[in-house]
């Protein structure tokens, strides 16, 4: 089977799934451009509620497919254009309009972990191991992929990763809010259900203001008038109404988008 990046949607539920048969999802060039491709796809889908990323078996991903790069990035000219196919994909998940989960087990080494690091929300299971040892390997890591991993983990943690090329466990991981919780193997599934049950159970264009606000406030601008205003922009939604209307008559919210 080639390398490929599947995607399944059902009810509102996109899943994306890394599958590198024999290679622990090692993710490839084509499956960057297709991972791009994928997310811009979902993204724009406005029947999609949630957005799921896995690996195939029993592994998240571990890490870039090493095999290629002794033919695809051997030159300057070849690497630039590599590693902006992989920062694109990275982009993409990171302003992608819905909420996103990374459901990990294994392996989710280099790559793998910059595609973590772009979700939401990252649960992972105890077999779950993290890092990206690739100075052990002679080169260092892409200023348009190191970016995403050192907004979430902050420079001390990136620094522990890179420099030392440590591989943190699950629970060290969970400690070091590397991850937003670690669950038994056999839990993993029903984790995940439940965290897209609670997410898909809200207004789905506030999911996507909030995602817009948390971006926005990451940068270190005070907001203009325009932008508070805009803030408000869910008083003119059927959602709102639907909310409070709901709240009031002590029953599930049905909420359309609208």
């Amino acid at each position: 089977m080639e390398a490929s990046i599947k995607l399944h949607q059902e009810g509102g539920l996109a899943t994306l799934t890394l599958d590198n048969p024999g290679k622990l999802n090692a993710i490839n060039l084509s499956m960057w451009r297709e991972l791009h491709r994928v997310m811009d796809q979902v993204s724009r889908d406005e029947s999609v509620r949630c957005v799921i990323l896995r690996g195939a078996g029993d592994h998240f991903a571990a890490g870039g497919d090493l095999e290629e790069f002794q033919t695809l990035r051997t030159t300057l000219d070849q690497a630039l254009v590599y590693h902006e196919e992989v920062a694109n994909a990275l982009e993409a998940i990171h302003h992608c309009d819905h909420p996103t989960v990374a459901m990990i087990r294994g392996a989710c080494i280099g790559g793998g972990l910059e595609i973590a690091a772009q979700c939401d929300i990252r649960i992972c299971d105890s077999t779950a191991r993290f890092g990206a040892p690739i100075n052990k390997l002679g080169f260092s890591m892409y200023p348009g992929e190191m970016a995403g991993l050192l907004k979430l983990a902050g420079p001390a943690l990136v620094a522990e990763i890179l420099l030392e090329a440590r591989i943190l466990d699950a629970e060290d991981a969970a400690r070091k809010n590397l991850v937003s919780r670690v669950v038994a193997p056999e839990k993993l599934e029903e984790e995940i259900a439940a965290c897209v049950r609670r997410i898909m159970g809200g207004a789905p264009r506030v999911a996507t203001w909030h995602k817009q606000w948390m971006r926005r406030l990451s940068h270190d601008l005070p907001l203009t008038d325009a932008e508070k205003a805009a803030s408000f922009a869910f008083l003119e939604t059927e959602d709102y109404r639907e909310g409070l209307a709901a709240f009031l008559e002590k029953r599930p919210p049905r909420f359309t988008g609208k």
